[in-house]
């Protein structure tokens, strides 16, 4: 069983920045593929960021079109967190954004979030205008 926690949402004005942390629990972190997902209210879930594995210390990652440029997916593997650093936000990115993580060793994790079968409680992030 896998526990995720996210932290460091809150309220931003627009071109500000923040960064999510979301850590696990699990000893085979590393083998996990980890994605960031978000829900604006009344929308649906959507996908944001996601991370491969990470071995041999290569790792691979991909993003929306929506945040490509502004937002960047890391993980450590040494503390079991992956990370959501996002620049330049815009009010479009207000939103509920949790951490989901999925077993997956390939070099090509999903964006479907039927995919993940781990998933954080959410963490709120507000940019202002």
């Amino acid at each position: 069983q896998v526990q995720l926690v996210e932290s460091g949402g809150g309220l931003v004005q627009a071109g500000g920045s923040l960064r999510l942390s979301c850590a696990t629990s699990g000893r085979t972190f590393s083998t996990y593929a980890m994605g960031w997902f978000r829900q604006a209210p009344g929308k649906e879930r959507e996908f944001v960021a996601t991370i491969s594995w990470s071995a041999p210390s290569i790792y691979y990652a991909y993003y929306a079109d929506s945040v490509k440029g502004r937002f960047t997916i890391s993980r450590d593997n040494a503390k079991n967190t992956v990370y959501l650093q996002m620049n330049s936000l815009k009010p479009e990115d207000t939103a509920v954004y949790y951490c989901a993580a999925v077993s997956y060793t390939g070099n090509y994790p999903p964006r479907e979030n039927y995919a993940y079968h781990y998933w954080g409680q959410g963490t709120q992030v507000t940019v202002s205008s």
